[in-house]
């Protein structure tokens, strides 16, 4: 006789998980909301408009929305890109809000030999230009903390004080930080206390595993549990997305324990 198949664990509830579309490519749209539905949860990070319907369908959030990015290169730094990015913003605001999603990913752009002092008033002024239509419609703008060692060479949103003090010109509760915990690793480590001193600067979690980008299993540096329970204690309410580029041959499985890992 084979015995019953023992009920999945409930996840615990106090953090609202996710996953990066981009890093299950192996799998289709429709696949990837039957995984996520399958393991507990219920939200996929970087979705755009073309796919809104199947997650949708599927009964699934889009946690972070993207599409009106020129690109991780091509941002709010530099001027001569804040006309072309102020057309696709004002534009994709209003698809997020009418499909009931909030958050918008945003991105710095480049260096390109820039003084970051520069940089961040051009940031200022470019995102002042779509933030009332922002708020106005009830969505958030989350620029992303990326590393330039390693995968954004010249990236110039690559440490939590720059991006920090652009929030604090900001000043709007529709502007927030993407903590990317993998790329701070990579800049500046010392992540529970910055997580713990600057939580309210930052609206969304990513994560991956250092070096490498990988699983966030006991073969690296970072200990997940750890740092979930700090974000925990904050009392977040955002979504933390697993970012990481499964490795391992079930890379499901890998998103399965990547999960049971952050659930705290």
């Amino acid at each position: 006789m084979v015995p019953a198949r023992t009920a999945a664990k409930p996840l615990e509830g106090n953090l609202k998980h996710s996953v990066a579309r981009w890093t299950f490519r192996q799998q289709s749209i429709e696949q990837l909301c039957r995984t996520v539905k399958q393991i507990g949860f219920s939200a996929i990070d970087l979705v755009g408009p073309e796919d809104w319907s199947t997650l949708k369908a599927h009964g699934v959030t889009s946690s972070m929305c993207n599409g009106a990015e020129i690109g991780l290169d091509k941002g709010f730094a530099a001027v001569e890109f804040h006309d072309q990015l102020v057309e696709r913003y004002t534009r994709h605001i209003d698809l997020v809000a009418d499909a009931g999603y909030r958050n918008l990913i945003c991105f710095s752009g480049n260096r390109n030999g820039m003084d970051p002092g520069e940089g961040l008033a051009n940031a200022e002024a470019g995102l002042k230009r779509i933030l009332g239509h922002a708020e106005k419609r009830g969505v958030m703008l989350v620029m992303e903390l990326l590393n330039s060692r390693v995968d954004h060479p010249d990236y110039l949103c690559d440490r939590s004080a720059w991006g920090i003090e652009l929030c604090e010109r900001i000043g709007s509760d529709n502007f927030g930080l993407l903590y990317d915990i993998y790329h701070m690793q990579v800049m500046e480590g010392d992540i529970i206390a910055t997580i713990r001193k600057h939580h309210p600067f930052f609206v969304h979690y990513h994560t991956a595993g250092v070096p490498g980008r990988h699983e966030i299993g006991d073969d690296q540096e970072l200990n997940y549990p750890a740092i979930c329970r700090a974000i925990r204690d904050t009392g977040f309410d955002g979504y933390l997305a697993q970012e990481f580029i499964p490795e391992a041959p079930d890379p499901v499985a890998s998103l399965r324990e990547a999960i049971r890992l952050c659930d705290v």
